[in-house]
């Protein structure tokens, strides 16, 4: 029996009732694992729909050149730590069932990869496709040489935007902390956090993924923010992700983790959530209380004005 190599890249696509859109992820990889060493597993978060059925036919009429794990649902983390576990490749890719793979992403990484082995996360470009179509390119910005000044660009700054499905990591990443499953949401941002922070970065200015841009209700995307909090702050900022040398930046973070939640409680108009974190955040900078449109949001708040 021949010995298949182990491939250099691991695409992973995580799906939970997205039958109607997976089968274009799913074909935006298997376009491509021609170009490159390269194989893709489909996790399956216990979908309800017709999921099952949509990856079955098209396992089928690929002739099984994916492979596919079901699961119950326990969120987007569970499902790429899982695809963490299933796959064996040395660079992973996690791609949303939502999202496609930008053509020739693969070769482009591994030409990449060549060139720069000592890199353990790539981060790319991608094309931004809004709900009518319209689509904008994104560049990555300049990655600064200091760790400490990659984090600050990333959690505070906000000059440094990474996107999942247009970088990879290696599986050393993942040696600090898998990704945190009792989070819904910004579930990413401490594996991102340790990534910059620890390991060697590089750019590709490529894009590697299209993100395809949704109008979700405010109140369904807040309702997994303030599940998570502040807690978020403590993951991020985890001694085993971050070590002493980070930690003079968890203060500012805290503070603009309360001001995004208060600004998410406000738009779905959870008036006393808002409050408490507005709070929050005054409690630790009472410069906040000359933070433009934050405090503006607050004065209508405390006058009975919310909208």
């Amino acid at each position: 029996m021949k010995m298949l190599a182990k491939p250099l890249l691991s695409v992973v696509i995580s799906t939970y009732n997205y039958a109607v859109v997976l089968p274009r992820a799913v074909e935006s990889v298997l376009a491509q694992l021609d170009e490159a060493s390269a194989e893709l597993v489909v996790i399956d978060d216990g979908s309800t729909d017709d999921t099952q059925q949509v990856l079955a036919e098209s396992l089928a009429a690929q002739s099984g050149r994916f492979r596919i794990v079901h699961k119950s649902n326990g969120g987007a983390s569970s499902a790429r730590n899982l695809g963490l576990r299933e796959t064996a490749g040395d660079y992973l890719i996690f791609l949303d069932a939502d999202d496609e793979l930008a053509p020739a992403a693969l070769a482009a990484l591994s030409a990449h990869l060549a060139a720069q082995p000592q890199t353990r996360m790539v981060i790319g470009g991608h094309i931004a496709v809004s709900a009518d179509g319209n689509r904008r390119e994104h560049k990555p910005a300049a990655l600064p040489e200091q760790p400490l000044a990659r984090l600050r660009a990333y959690l505070l700054d906000k000059r440094l935007a990474l996107s999942n499905g247009a970088c990879a990591m290696h599986r050393d990443v993942f040696t600090r902390g898998n990704y945190p499953e009792a989070f819904r949401s910004a579930e990413d941002i401490p594996v991102f956090a340790q990534a910059l922070a620890n390991y060697p970065c590089t750019l590709l200015e490529q894009p590697l993924a299209l993100i395809h841009k949704h109008d979700d209700s405010l109140r369904h995307q807040f309702s997994h923010a303030k599940a998570g909090g502040l807690a978020l702050v403590d993951e991020v900022f985890a001694p085993q992700r971050l070590d002493a040398r980070f930690q003079s930046l968890k203060p500012e973070f805290y503070v603009q983790r309360c001001l995004s939640l208060f600004r998410s409680a406000y738009l779905a108009g959870d008036v006393t959530t808002a409050k408490s974190y507005f709070t929050a955040a005054v409690k630790v900078d009472w410069q906040v209380l000359f933070k433009g449109s934050y405090a503006r949001k607050a004065l209508r708040l405390w006058l009975g004005a919310a909208r």
